[in-house]
């Protein structure tokens, strides 16, 4: 089992920046990969950003490349999401992910394991 607790959202007006953090805990937790979706309201879960075990293999979602950035540090089993430009439009709750397979990491039903989420709002 694996637990994943998110911090660092908040209330930002467009075009600021954020960084968010999901410590992780439990037993394999070192050997997750993991990632970063969200929801809005009304609106499906979608893939934001992804991270392998090693960290050296990285994807994200178009809407997003140039802008954000996910990390992580396995000495502390912390992922990072840094978002910078952010629109009014990202506005949702970001939760944090992780799952066996980096390769299924994009889509929802594959997570293994979820956070309880973020909000992140973000004022035009």
């Amino acid at each position: 089992q694996v637990q994943l607790v998110e911090s660092g959202g908040g209330l930002v007006q467009a075009g600021d920046s954020l960084r968010l953090s999901c410590a992780a805990s439990g037993r394999t937790a070192s050997r997750q990969n993991m990632g970063w979706f969200r929801q809005a309201p009304g609106q499906e879960r979608e893939f934001v950003a992804a991270i392998g075990q090693s960290g050296r293999f990285t994807d994200l979602a178009d809407s997003v490349r140039g802008r954000f950035t996910i990390s992580r540090d396995n000495a502390k089993n912390t992922v990072y999401l840094q978002m910078n430009s952010l629109k009014p439009e990202e506005s949702a709750v970001y939760y944090c992910a992780a799952a066996f397979k980096f390769d299924r990491i994009k889509d929802s039903s594959a997570i293994n394991f979820w956070g309880q989420g973020t909000q992140v709002t973000v004022s035009s």
